[in-house]
């Protein structure tokens, strides 16, 4: 398994451009958006016109050209601000994976260019977190088309993405245990059918979606019918899962910063002493400190593996988000529990990373697969049983 490594294109340019737009649109909106459950369009707009949203995409095609860890960066600083936006972000640098490997030039340029936001639909209510196990159908029509049906059960940018990657079923009779899909938003069938009104990540519009009858054309598969699993495995896991690990990294960076202000600046009235004056108080910030540098110096472990193509980087991969997502839910619960009943109220902004912090556990594949994983690889087993497969 490899990443591309970064471009001769200087990272400094995305920086700047990325903090312009934190500034300018996505900071200010971040409380708005968790508050109201509203998705970030505007932040996701502004991450769109500033050439952002393209930096996964090939140069031959009029995008970035950047590797993961560029690309990581973003997620991460995005996390930092609002959770919500940068969910949709991962999703669209994870779908957008699939659709550089199999998927038309004229999306793939719509991409690079901004003008096309896209994400991945593989959660469905009959198989729920198991994503390898899709239970829509996909049936070959007299007219040459495929019929998609299908309930998902949790689609980032549901209702709001240009496309989406669709896992299904092979068509009927074909062996393997998923094929990939790319369906436009505006397909005849396709609908959203839920809100959502979650604890955390609350504007980006996780909703579930129902394919009930929809028709793509048979180009619309995406590489060979069956071969989706392996598509998944190999194209979409290590970019979703490492970008999951940057993403709970920024939450749990800026947690710590905010809880270290707090302690800094507030003071005890009757004895002129400030929080962080207190050994105990000083031993579990610290604490919370080394959690969180000892996950980024893991995901950079993680990026050089994938980047020189080490025989761990498999391994890796697999262990990065199961560690990031407890990470971040220490760390955010310890920032909560030293700030006291300022961290309750909306204004430091820590009770709202701790909520978004949540969602890593529970996201497939969740902690727990990624555990059963790692311990199947680490020990010679096949990633999934061939039931599965």
């Amino acid at each position: 398994m490899t990443t591309t490594v970064d471009s001769a294109q200087s990272t400094t340019d995305v920086t700047d451009t990325l903090g312009a737009v934190i500034d300018e649109v996505i900071r200010p909106q971040a409380a708005s958006v968790d508050r109201e459950g509203v998705f970030p369009r505007p932040g996701v707009d502004a991450l769109a016109a500033a050439g952002l949203l393209g930096l996964a995409s090939s140069t031959e095609v009029g995008g970035g050209g950047h590797g993961m860890r560029t690309v990581a960066e973003v997620v991460e600083r995005l996390a930092a601000e609002c959770g919500s936006t940068a969910m949709v972000v991962l999703m669209h640098y994870a779908a957008t994976a699939v659709i550089e490997a199999h998927g038309p030039r004229e999306v793939r340029a719509a991409i690079a260019t901004g003008g096309h936001l896209t994400t991945l639909a593989f959660s469905e209510y009959g198989s729920r977190s198991h994503f390898w196990s899709p239970t829509g159908t996909a049936t070959a029509t007299d007219d040459g088309s495929v019929r998609l049906d299908a309930r998902k059960s949790w689609v980032t940018s549901a209702g709001e993405a240009t496309s989406y990657v669709w896992s299904s079923l092979p068509l009927s009779g074909g062996a393997g245990p998923m094929t990939l899909w790319l369906v436009p938003a505006d397909s005849a069938g396709l609908t959203v059918t839920g809100d959502f009104d979650g604890l955390g990540l609350r504007g980006n519009g996780s909703r579930p979606m129902t394919a009930d009858g929809l028709r793509v054309p048979s180009t619309a598969m995406m590489a060979a019918d069956g071969a989706g699993l392996d598509t998944a495995l190999g194209a979409v896991l290590p970019w979703f899962l490492v970008l999951n690990a940057a993403f709970c990294l920024g939450l749990a960076d800026s947690a710590v910063a905010e809880a270290g202000r707090h302690l800094t600046a507030t003071t005890l009235t009757h004895t002129g002493a400030a929080l962080r004056d207190g050994p105990v108080t000083r031993r579990d910030f610290a604490r919370l400190m080394i959690r969180t540098d000892a996950l980024r110096a893991f995901l950079g472990d993680t990026l050089t593996a994938l980047e020189t193509g080490r025989d761990d980087a498999m391994l890796r991969v697999l262990q990065v988000k199961a560690l990031a997502g407890e990470t971040v839910a220490e760390v955010t619960d310890g920032a909560m529990q030293l700030c006291g009943g300022s961290a309750f109220r909306k204004e430091l902004g820590l009770e709202r990373r701790f909520r978004d912090s949540r969602a890593a556990r529970v996201m497939a594949p969740t902690t727990d697969a990624l555990h059963d994983f790692v311990g199947r690889v680490a020990t010679g087993l096949p990633l999934l049983d061939e039931a599965n497969r």
